[in-house]
């Protein structure tokens, strides 16, 4: 599976542009702030119906203009599919594949498989559980539809319990039969929810230590924790446990809306106890693990994104990790880089085909092609 072409409509900082792509490696370069990772983000609304950056779709579209509009043509088996992206400001959303508009985003989501590797990666680390929770959903999402359908049911629900506690508290009065319809919802979603991220990781944790391995040269032991209330304990007895909580707090404290994700090295957590070259590596092999675990789950290779890979590894690591991703075993990739022509001179070498684009303010250009194979 590979995007053959993509055309953008006042997307960000680019009014107009059209682009034809390699199947096996693209590399976007050009300064900082010219839109070189804003390609990359379209890329990432194709197959996610959303930016990888900034969740308030209005905010894509570019100054002043009344719309945005990508479309991507994808190309699997010699199927082909179009992939269309366009919002009004002030208007839902409209995505559409083979020109049948979707009812549900959610029914896209796992037909163009993605992985993207970006220095944001690093809030993976940084920041708190949503981000990490986040993580997880994007990888189960893409390869398991049940999942996605309650994880979106599980929300809901959690909307809806949240908002009665909170008219408990307006109104002075409680009342435990309506809490009780919300409550019998909300766990049987989240045991599924539970039980899925639960042997997910287990499958998920040896090839993340495989890839750290290969990237670190196997000096340090990483691993990653599962951390949810419903370890403890079953989720009715949870809830009925901090019941008064929640009624002074007005929502919902525990379940697996607060699952985490513990990322250790050495057996210390990595946030406080890893160097900046161990964080970015073990924020690369989280990556490279989603890639292969997806793969080998769908049996198509995802498409990968690497975004300015020079700011996270060092040259002799970023040209190991080239040397891994243009193997046979990656499909499609799209790579930036401020050097001009800093990754070409890595794939002249290599026996894969690429394009370079000069990406200037807004504008692509096309400057560089190698094909082996016509």
């Amino acid at each position: 599976m590979f995007l053959r072409s993509i055309s953008l409509i006042n997307f960000k900082n680019y009014p107009e542009t059209e682009l034809q792509f390699s199947p096996k490696i693209n590399c976007l370069t050009g300064n900082n702030g010219e839109g070189k990772t804003n390609i990359l983000d379209a890329i990432h609304y194709l197959s996610f119906c959303k930016s990888f950056f900034n969740p308030i779709d209005s905010q894509n579209i570019s100054h002043q203009a009344p719309f945005f509009v990508i479309q991507g043509n994808f190309e699997n088996n010699e199927q082909q599919d179009d992939v269309y992206c366009g919002l009004k400001r002030n208007q839902k959303k409209i995505f559409k594949r083979n020109k049948k508009e979707y009812q549900r985003l959610a029914d896209h989501i796992g037909l163009f498989p993605l992985v993207m590797i970006s220095p944001a990666d690093s809030e993976l680390i940084t920041e708190g559980s949503e981000s990490r929770r986040k993580f997880l959903d994007s990888i189960i999402a893409q390869f398991d539809k049940n999942y996605l359908d309650n994880l979106i049911q599980y929300n809901k629900v959690l909307s809806q319990r949240n908002a009665l506690l909170k008219h408990f508290g307006d109104s002075g009065k409680f009342d435990s039969t309506s809490l009780e319809i919300w409550d019998v919802q909300l766990i049987e979603y989240g045991i599924k929810i539970f039980q899925t991220r639960q042997q997910f990781i287990q499958d998920f944790i040896p090839f993340f230590q495989k890839h750290y391995e290969l990237i670190s040269g196997g000096k340090e032991f990483v691993g990653i924790e599962y951390v949810s209330h419903l370890n403890k304990q079953p989720f009715d007895e949870a809830l009925s446990n901090v019941l008064n909580r929640d009624k002074a707090m007005e929502y919902t404290t525990v379940g697996i809306h607060k699952d985490d994700l513990e990322f250790t090295i050495n057996q210390y957590p990595i946030k406080k106890y890893a160097s900046q070259g161990q964080q970015k590596s073990f924020l690369i092999a989280l990556k490279l693990a989603q890639f292969d675990f997806i793969k080998k789950i769908k049996k198509v290779s995802p498409i990968l994104l690497l975004d300015d890979i020079y700011d996270k590894l060092d040259d002799l690591r970023v040209k190991q990790l080239m040397e891994l991703v243009s193997s046979n075993n990656f499909g499609q990739l799209f790579i930036t880089d401020t050097h001009p022509t800093r990754l070409s001179e890595l794939f002249q070498l290599s026996n894969t085909d690429f394009k370079t684009f000069k990406i200037n303010n807004g504008c692509a250009v096309e400057i560089e092609t190698k094909i082996i194979n016509q």
